[in-house]
């Protein structure tokens, strides 16, 4: 690895953010192959540290950045829209309205087609809290900026204390608050049901904090002082979740105990809740995207340059892989049969591992064409990409 001080000050932020997004897009590939093709074996939310194997435990805790630092990504990237270097400031509102209700229609339609090959359940998952989110900041990103923190740390400091408040179906405000913040089905019948898989109002937290860290990546910065400031914040982050879980004060809703081994302790002390996100779980992922984006900024290798060609184009990434796992699922069912229950399923995770890696492969070429003919086409919705 060399360090990078002879590419712009200009490059390496921008090439920062897409090298973390690249990364953790191929985390989500990671994930996303082991829920095709090790499906027999459940994971709960917060997981059963009792239930599964160390390696599959934190084979899904890598998992776990994968949705914290893109939404974080996408609030930033936004103020850089809004902040174009060497132009005047214009308004991200419209940009983030159209895009975020793209990104909804993209997700209940060839997203959620994707994952059963079928329209029986709308499943309301992270694009579509991407989404949403990004239409909260269309609206919010006309206050003040402090204002934009302000919200930002409320949201995602003081979500917890909502965490005993439970609707029942039948009580009124019930279907909106499931989409916030309860989690669940919000219709149920024979033709269709839809359930909201990813809480929204976590994520509106992280968005605005993530465009509110925006003008770090600003031309005000040098790179030394966002490196130092990204070190702070990342520092801070993991210190505080140390001091909140350490002493299971606040922010998580299962306490850690001492377990029988050390591994196990440790495993106890990162079971974390993801839906909704909690405190300690946005501290720890947030935390280390921080400490990632540094380190992405000052050093630049052949490794980030192919992780920045995933993260230059995340949508067409994104469902790309979806249909090529779906179609291998059904190929596999086809040529073996459901060998593990009602599903296929291979028997080892070194097995996920292995066909991340052969995917990653493959699907690279098609993802580096995509980026470069987004880069020099003209068309107004390909940046919707």
């Amino acid at each position: 690895m060399k360090e990078n001080q002879g590419m712009p000050s200009k490059s390496s932020r921008i090439y920062s953010i897409d090298i973390l997004r690249g990364l953790v897009m191929l985390f989500m590939l990671l994930d996303h192959v082991r829920e095709r093709f090790f499906y027999h074996v459940p994971i709960s939310d917060p997981i059963d540290i009792h239930a599964i194997s160390s390696e599959l435990f934190f084979t899904r805790i890598l998992a776990h950045l994968c949705a914290p630092v893109f939404v974080f990504l996408t609030g930033l990237s936004a103020w850089l829209y809004a902040h174009p270097e060497g132009k005047p400031e214009r308004s991200a509102s419209g940009f983030l309205f159209k895009r975020g209700l793209f990104i909804i229609l993209v997700e209940v339609t060839l997203i959620n087609f994707s994952w059963f090959g079928e329209y029986k359940i709308l499943f309301l998952q992270v694009m579509w809290a991407i989404g949403v989110s990004m239409i909260c900041l269309s609206v919010l990103s006309k206050l003040p900026h402090r204002w934009i923190g302000i919200v930002g740390f409320i949201i995602v400091f003081g979500h917890n204390t909502l965490t005993n408040f439970i609707l029942s179906p039948y009580e009124w405000g019930f279907t909106l608050w499931t989409i916030l913040y309860q989690r669940g089905y919000i219709l149920s019948s024979d033709l269709l049901s839809i359930k909201a898989s990813y809480p929204v109002l976590p994520w509106i937290g992280v968005i605005l904090l993530g465009y509110f860290t925006g003008p770090l990546f600003g031309e005000k910065f040098t790179s030394e002082r966002r490196i130092k400031a990204l070190f702070q914040i990342g520092l801070g982050s993991l210190f505080l979740l140390c001091l909140l879980r350490g002493w299971n004060i606040y922010g998580e809703t299962l306490p850690w105990e001492r377990q029988e081994t050390f591994i196990q302790s440790v495993m106890s002390f990162l079971n974390f809740k993801k839906y909704p996100p909690s405190l300690d779980f946005l501290l720890l992922t947030i935390g280390l995207g921080m400490f990632l984006l540094l380190l992405f900024e000052r050093f630049h290798n052949k490794f980030t340059s192919i992780l920045k060609t995933f993260g230059s184009a995340p949508m067409f990434f994104y469902i790309m892989h979806l249909y090529v796992l779906l179609s291998l699922y059904k190929m596999c069912v086809y040529l073996f049969g459901t060998n593990q229950g009602n599903y296929f399923g291979l028997d080892s995770l070194w097995q996920i591992w292995l066909v991340t890696i052969v995917l990653s492969v493959l699907l690279y070429f098609p993802t580096r064409a995509f980026s470069n003919y987004k880069k020099k086409s003209h068309s107004r919705w390909i940046k919707y990409f």
